[in-house]
C-alpha cells in the first residue's frame, strides 16, 4: 500500500473473505524500517509479528516512516522534521486502513519509540485499542540522561550536554555544540529534539479512552519495569503484561548481554513465546466490549 506522497507499507490480510481487525503497526526510533530492521541488521521483528498476527486472524499494516525504507523519497530536510510529522502520516495511514473493505475496527500499534507516536495518533483518530510494546514511560530528556550516565564521557562534556539538554527542553535551539556531542544534538536535529522532549508518555496515554495493553519483555535492555508500571498507572484501565526472556526486538533473549544484542540483527529467531498469543487475546477481549 502506499499514500500519494510517496509512504509505503505492507498490508498483511488473513485468508478468506470475513471482517476481520487490523493494527497499525508503527515502528521504533530512527530509521527503523516496516519490517523493525535497520541499516546495520536485520531482525525481522515488525514483520514477524505481522504474519503471526495474521496467522491468528488479525489483519495488520506496517509501515516505512517517512524518510525510511522505501518512504526514503518522501524525506523532509532534517531541519524541517518535527514529531508531529511521524503522527500526522499515522493518522492518514489509519484513514486508509479503514477504507479497506474487510476491516472493521482498527489498533493502534506502536513498538518503542513508536509507542508514543500511536498514542498521540489515537487522540487525532478514532481508534478502536492501543497496544504498545516496549515503550518508555518517561519523556525523552530522561531517556537521554540516562543512556549518557552510563558511557563515562568526559565531565566537561557530560556539563555541556546538560546545558543543551536543558536549553532544548526550554524549546531553545544552541548553536555550539561539541563536536563529541554532535551526532546527538547537531543544530539540524534541534527542532526535532525540541518537539519530541514536550511530550510525556504516560500523560498522552491519559489522555486517551480506548482499551490499552502495555507489553514489555523482561530481558529488554532499554526499558525498565518502571517504564511499563508508569505507562500502567496513567488509567486505571491499563493492562500491562510481562514477556518472559523478551528482548526490545521482541525475541527470546539470553541472559547475557551479547547474546540479546546479537538478536538485534538476527532475523531468523522467531518471536519470544507468548508475544502475538497475548496482542490477539487483547483484541478479542477488547472487541467484545461496546465501541465507546
Amino acid at each position: 500500500m502506499n499514500l500519494e506522497d510517496g509512504l509505503f507499507g505492507t498490508l498483511t490480510m488473513p485468508q478468506g473473505e470475513e471482517p476481520v481487525d487490523a493494527a497499525l503497526i508503527i515502528a521504533g526510533s530512527g530509521p527503523t524500517d516496516r519490517d523493525g530492521n535497520f541499516p546495520s541488521g536485520r531482525n525481522n521483528s515488525l514483520k514477524l509479528l505481522a504474519h503471526a498476527l495474521g496467522e491468528r486472524g488479525i489483519a495488520s499494516l506496517r509501515i516505512d516512516k517517512r524518510g525510511v525504507g522505501d518512504s526514503i523519497g518522501a524525506a523532509h530536510a532534517e531541519e524541517e522534521l518535527r514529531a508531529e510529522t511521524y503522527v500526522e502520516d499515522a493518522v492518514r495511514w489509519l484513514e486508509l486502513l479503514e477504507r479497506e473493505p474487510r476491516i472493521r475496527r482498527i489498533v493502534a500499534l506502536g513498538h518503542s519509540e513508536g509507542a508514543l507516536l500511536a498514542t498521540i495518533a489515537a487522540q487525532r483518530h478514532d481508534v478502536a485499542g492501543l497496544v504498545l510494546l516496549t515503550p518508555s514511560g518517561r519523556p525523552a530528556p530522561a531517556l537521554i540522561r540516562e543512556q549518557l550516565a552510563g558511557q563515562n564521557l568526559p565531565p566537561e562534556i557530560a556539563t555541556r550536554s546538560e546545558e543543551i539538554l536543558q536549553s532544548l527542553e526550554r524549546g531553545e535551539t544552541v548553536a555550539d555544540v561539541p563536536s563529541q556531542l554532535d551526532m546527538l544534538y547537531r543544530p539540524s536535529v534541534q527542532p526535532y529534539l525540541i518537539s519530541w522532549f514536550k511530550y510525556d508518555p504516560a500523560a498522552e496515554l491519559a489522555r486517551t479512552d480506548v482499551p490499552a495493553l502495555v507489553v514489555q519483555g523482561t530481558r529488554d535492555l532499554q526499558q525498565r519495569p518502571a517504564d511499563g508500571e508508569k505507562l500502567a498507572a496513567a488509567r486505571e484501565d491499563v493492562t500491562l503484561i510481562a514477556i518472559e526472556n523478551m528482548n526490545h526486538v521482541l525475541k527470546e533473549a539470553p541472559e547475557d548481554r551479547a547474546g540479546n544484542m546479537a538478536l538485534y540483527v538476527d532475523p531468523r529467531t522467531e518471536l519470544a513465546p507468548g508475544l502475538a498469543s497475548a496482542i490477539t487475546d487483547f483484541i478479542g477481549k477488547m472487541m467484545e466490549t461496546p465501541k465507546r
